[in-house]
């Protein structure tokens, strides 16, 4: 009965720890594609490869339904999956929706026409290859109108995070909220657009100021998913076990995994 959680580094171990709260009688399975990442640097093929072959070895674990913890392969490669590529009996999930729905107070599965929302000036910071695919404005066309998005590429932001350089990843907040002020001065909400950003959440907070309400994705992914798994009980999967998957150094991304969650996580190789 597991459901599987992809992510291209430990950036989805944030959205992990927010399922397995919210869902504690169901397993997941991690998969870090950790050799490979960052993802927000590469281009999008090279992304859906990526994401296709973490996705097959989750299927192979016995998760029929996959969540995409990371924004670079939602955004890259999550239409072209859906549209060409999943079998009927299995479900791929992004990360976008979720935030973008809570972003324009929709309820989740409203498919109504896109409508005037309160929130006109919106920050998006994620990685370069999410920015690019402009994929949050497309799904945000779907649901709202005449809302204004300034989206700032944070290249280095996830390396460092990675590294536990906390010194540089704030300077680096800094420095991306600040490219962004020059064109947008007054944001009245800011989209951190990648999970690993919700671990340096309080530096974007005292970039942005208190009046600008952040929104990050690790607790709206949780709520979905317990709704979706409500309207969709059969999408949980035949395995039964709990484990966390690497195409990294195991011990290394181990090690990483435990300064992240703060507890003992052990990875064994994909």
């Amino acid at each position: 009965m597991a459901v599987g959680v992809f992510d291209s580094g430990l950036g989805g171990l944030t959205v992990l720890d927010a399922v397995s709260r919210e869902l504690p009688d169901v397993p997941f399975v991690y998969f870090g594609d950790n050799a490979h990442a960052p993802y927000g640097v590469r281009d999008s093929d090279d992304i859906y490869r990526l994401t296709t072959s973490a996705v097959e070895r989750l299927w192979d674990a016995g998760c029929d339904l996959v969540i995409l913890a990371c924004n670079t392969a939602s955004a890259a490669a999550l239409r072209r999956m859906q549209e060409s590529w999943i079998p009927p009996e299995k479900r791929v999930l992004g990360v976008f929706v979720p935030l973008i729905e809570a972003l324009t107070e929709r309820q989740w599965g409203d498919n109504s026409p896109p409508r005037e929302v309160a929130v006109k000036h919106v920050a998006l910071f994620a990685t370069p290859a999410t920015v690019s695919s402009r994929a949050f404005q497309r799904e945000l066309a779907f649901r709202a109108i005449g809302v204004d998005v300034e989206a700032q590429p944070c290249g280095g932001l996830v390396d460092a995070i990675e590294d536990g350089d906390e010194i540089l990843a704030e300077a680096l907040v800094r420095s991306h909220v600040e490219a962004l002020q020059r064109r947008m001065p007054t944001p009245e909400a800011a989209i951190l657009g990648c999970t690993h950003y919700p671990l340096v959440q309080e530096a974007f907070q005292s970039a942005l100021g208190a009046d600008v309400k952040v929104y990050s994705q690790a607790d709206l992914v949780a709520a979905s998913l317990q709704d979706y798994l409500g309207r969709h009980p059969k999408m949980i999967g035949s395995g039964t076990e709990s484990m966390f998957l690497t195409t990294g150094d195991p011990q290394r991304v181990s090690n990483k995994a435990t300064q992240v969650l703060r507890r003992k996580i052990t990875f064994q190789s994909a």
